[in-house]
Formats: C-alpha cells, sequence, structure tokens
C-alpha cells in the first residue's frame, strides 16, 4: 500500500522500529522527521511510504531523499525496510491530558495525535515509540494497556 506519510526508525534491533508520521500537505511530516533524525532516528521515507506485511519502505526513487523546505532536497543515510510499530496523526487538533487507547484503522497499529510544530514533539514520539514497542509501560493514557 502507497502511502502519503513520512518515517522514521530507531535502530534498536536489525532493520529498525518504525514509526509513520501521516498528516495533510503542510502539517510538519517532513520537519518532525527532520528533527527525529537530529535526535537519532534514521530516514526510512519522506513523503510517500510503501507499507506491505507491517513493513516500511521508500519507492525505490526517493529512497534516502528528504525535503526540507527553504533548504531543498537532501541525500541522507537510510534504512529499508523497517517493521512498523506507530502511527503519528498530526494535526491542529489540541491533545488530549489522557486519551484514550486508539489504533489505526487500516494498519492496527497504536495510533497517537502530536502537534508537530510543538517543541516537545520529537521526545514525545520516541517515547510513544519505545512504549509501543513495550520497553517503556504506559500506565495510562494513549499507549495503556
Amino acid at each position: 500500500m502507497h502511502w502519503h506519510a513520512s518515517c522514521a526508525a530507531r535502530q534498536s534491533q536489525p532493520g529498525g522500529d518504525a514509526l509513520l508520521i501521516l498528516g495533510p500537505s503542510g502539517a510538519g511530516k517532513s520537519d518532525l522527521l527532520l528533527r527525529l533524525i537530529h535526535a537519532g532516528f534514521t530516514l526510512v521515507a519522506d513523503d510517500q511510504v510503501i507499507i506491505e506485511d507491517g513493513q516500511a519502505s521508500p519507492p525505490a526513487p526517493l529512497a534516502g531523499l528528504l525535503e526540507v523546505r527553504g533548504l531543498g532536497l537532501f541525500r541522507l543515510a537510510h534504512i529499508a525496510p523497517a517493521r512498523l510499530r506507530l502511527v503519528i496523526a498530526l494535526g491542529a487538533t489540541p491533545a488530549e491530558r489522557l486519551p484514550s487507547p486508539c489504533r489505526h484503522p487500516d494498519l492496527g497499529l497504536p495510533l497517537i495525535h502530536l502537534e508537530a510544530a510543538h517543541p516537545a514533539a520529537p521526545a514525545r514520539a520516541a517515547l510513544a515509540l519505545e512504549a509501543a514497542c513495550g520497553r517503556v509501560a504506559a500506565v495510562a493514557g494513549a499507549l495503556a494497556p
């Protein structure tokens, strides 16, 4: 399945554990991806992601490419495929304090909502991925059992 999204992974295992970033054009997908890369994540795909059997990869012509608004197109190190573990939906919806657990209807993965421009968005995404992978326990909220 082809998705208009961005994807980054933490290489805690071969191939990495990945998060998929969804949102409308201009929502900040690539910007959050850049901030995650700066925080130690690895690029999987930007702008377009192919998802097959729970694995995320870029379309071949876009492999390793990241568009940074105001700077241009860059070729970076990337990994693919990476196992999807979490879906992040970007939008202007204010985050609830303790949201109920939710799963993406098509992918069956944990789904969280973030404001891309929030200063803590990369740290929140990283913590959510750790919880989705079972490396950190969520007691209440979006990733609680």
